[in-house]
């Protein structure tokens, strides 16, 4: 190259860098220029802008990201979880067994006699081979192959405590089966006729066995309280039949209609021989507890791949509450999602758990969370105080549903009006006032115990309309909480988008717009 090219190249060299800095610099000057800008016109209106100095976030911990795989199957785990389908699908399978021949030729019949006789062989139940058992476990392995995988995941969170209740009574760990057929390992399970929670107690029965039901609270939802409940009813039925079949028979359909069952049958005390006499659901209550059992103790060689829960029970632990405060105030201190939080502290109704003097009740969190609240207790609390002083509308009355009331007849009332009303059977409140009749005089006064008792709120306050205008908003999506929202946009809280969008609970609709800025 000569001197001319070398002069020519310097000066291209030297233009473009140049060129290059004055963009830089013009680039600068426009973004300075943006900066101290004070106003914003929307729509044609002036909107002053704002100067919001930054606060810094001393747990940092808005900006960190989960594994979008992970969160996906979480998400897909806390749905399932909720779902109570799949309690509909068992129940009424129950009650509809057919016990037809089912053509499932990767199960031979030689080899299901083979494994049910290892199977009896290690638990106290019948589970002796007989073609209507076979039924019902090919059956379940053809068409509820799914389902059973699902249940399968859940039982890894729900076993565990099941067989430390049980081990503590005596009573056969295999019974934790019992709770699949009862209520699909739905805590807030609820049946036609008013049985509730994992192990399907009915009003009366629950309040025999300590179970408390309030305007808060229903027990019969406590995994534990209620496993308990359920070890110690077993417990009775077995000395009093000697036999676990007929004890799970009696725990379904009640002593009487057993023992009945035993007399039409000519005195027998085999499950087997008195089936054809016991009600129709308890029929195919026992095979359906027994094909559970095998197909869960079996599930390895059947190929079952369970999906693990986010967190097993040993992961977990529980706070003693010393004041009222709800799992959503819980949520955003300890940034527990609020559907874990129901998940693991299902018996409370409304999501708040109350302070009652003589009453301890509990929290249960995950390990990782326990140490943050035990640490922060007294902010959290004095927060959890101060958003209940907030709200325009008060909390219901704690009412005792084992407290009795005394309810003075009116003109146009009937037993089943009132029965309506309180959430209990027409033949209770005949036995609770030794009625023998139907009949009912005005100004006459019955003894109840309610099942629903009312709670005296203050009128509803018109809701107000949220504006919008100028301001950032967001659409509600599937998954979405206010808590999640919140940490979505830096320097929001829940509290925020509560006032902002007037909302009082923490239930939110897909689709629904809200105010995410001041």
């Amino acid at each position: 190259m000569g001197i001319k090219g070398i002069v020519s190249f310097c000066l291209l060299m030297f233009m473009s860098f140049g060129f290059s800095q004055v963009k830089t610099d013009s680039i600068t000057k426009q973004q300075t220029k943006i900066s101290e800008k004070t106003d914003t016109i929307v729509d044609g209106s002036v909107i002053p802008q704002k100067n919001i100095p930054a606060e810094i976030d001393s747990l940092n911990i808005k900006n960190l990201q989960d594994l979008a795989e992970a969160a996906e199957l979480d998400q897909k785990w806390l749905d399932e979880l909720y779902n109570n389908s799949l309690f509909d699908t068992i129940y009424k399978s129950v009650s509809e067994l057919t016990y037809e021949p089912v053509d499932y030729p990767e199960l031979t019949t030689d080899t299901l006699k083979a494994r049910l006789k290892r199977l009896n062989a290690r638990t106290p139940f019948n589970v002796e081979y007989n073609p209507s058992l076979e039924s019902v476990i090919k059956n379940y392995l053809k068409y509820r192959r799914t389902s059973m995988e699902r249940l399968m995941g859940l039982s890894h969170f729900y076993f565990p405590m099941f067989e430390q209740e049980f081990d503590n009574y005596n009573i056969p760990l295999e019974m934790k089966y019992l709770s699949i057929v009862e209520s699909a390992l739905k805590p807030r399970a609820r049946s036609r006729v008013g049985a509730t929670g994992l192990w399907q107690f009915m009003f009366a029965t629950g309040k025999e066995y300590k179970l408390d039901v309030s305007s808060y609270v229903d027990e019969r939802s406590d995994p534990i309280k209620s496993t308990t409940a359920a070890a110690q009813y077993l417990s009775r039925l077995y000395k009093i039949f000697g036999d676990w079949d007929l004890a799970l028979a009696a725990y379904n359909s009640g002593p009487g209609n057993v023992n009945k069952a035993i007399r039409r049958s000519g005195g027998y005390k085999n499950y087997w021989n008195i089936r054809q006499n016991l009600p129709r659901e308890t029929a195919g209550y026992v095979p359906a507890f027994l094909a559970t059992m095998y197909i869960f103790e079996y599930a390895k060689e059947h190929g079952f791949k369970p999906e693990r829960p986010a967190f097993q029970y040993v992961q977990t632990d529980t706070i003693h509450v010393k004041q009222m405060i709800s799992l959503d105030q819980v949520s955003e201190t300890t940034g527990v999602k609020i559907e874990e939080l129901q998940f693991l502290n299902p018996s409370y109704k409304l999501d708040i758990i109350p302070k009652v003097d003589g009453k301890t009740y509990t929290l249960r969190l995950p390990r990782e969370a326990v140490g943050i609240f035990t640490t922060n207790e007294d902010k959290i609390y004095a927060f959890a105080n101060a958003e209940f002083n907030k709200r325009e509308k008060p909390l219901p009355q704690l009412l005792n549903s084992d407290t009795k009331i005394r309810y003075r007849v009116k003109s146009g009332d009937y037993l089943g009006k009132i029965a309506r009303r309180y959430g209990v059977r027409v033949s209770q409140i005949k036995r609770w006032n030794g009625l023998r009749s139907n009949n009912l005089k005005i100004g006459q006064r019955l003894t109840i115990y309610p099942r629903n008792p009312v709670a005296s709120t203050k009128p509803k306050t018109e809701k107000k309309v949220v504006d919008t205008n100028g301001k950032q908003i967001y659409k509600v999506r599937s998954g979405d909480s206010l808590w999640s929202i919140a940490q979505k946009f830096s320097g929001v809280s829940v509290q925020n988008l509560k006032e902002w969008n007037d909302i009082s609970g923490s239930k939110l609709k897909i689709g629904m717009t809200l105010v995410v800025s001041e």
